[in-house]
């Protein structure tokens, strides 16, 4: 799952650079867009934002994961040694 939220992040990185850039361009060459660049940059501001909110998850639910699968493997290595003492 943190592969996924990754994924959005890159995305929404990328979104956010190339709404930035159109904040430099000029209005002339966005004959259908918004030419207000305060919005341009606005939006760029949001889209970091949400990026690195969904990294910041992916960080988090990737170390929920590693941690359940070594409690895991600690928890199987214990029973392990448990069976190992009683049957010599």
């Amino acid at each position: 799952m943190s592969r996924n939220l990754y994924i959005l992040s890159a995305s929404l990185l990328l979104f956010a650079l190339v709404s930035a850039g159109m904040s430099l361009v000029p209005s002339s060459f966005q004959p259908g867009l918004p030419a207000n660049g305060s919005l341009w940059r606005t939006v760029a501001l949001f889209l970091v934002l949400f990026a690195l909110f969904s990294a910041l998850i992916g960080v988090m639910s990737h170390l929920f994961e590693q941690v359940d699968r070594r409690s895991e493997e600690a928890r199987k290595d214990a029973r392990r040694k448990r069976r190992g003492g009683q049957n010599p």
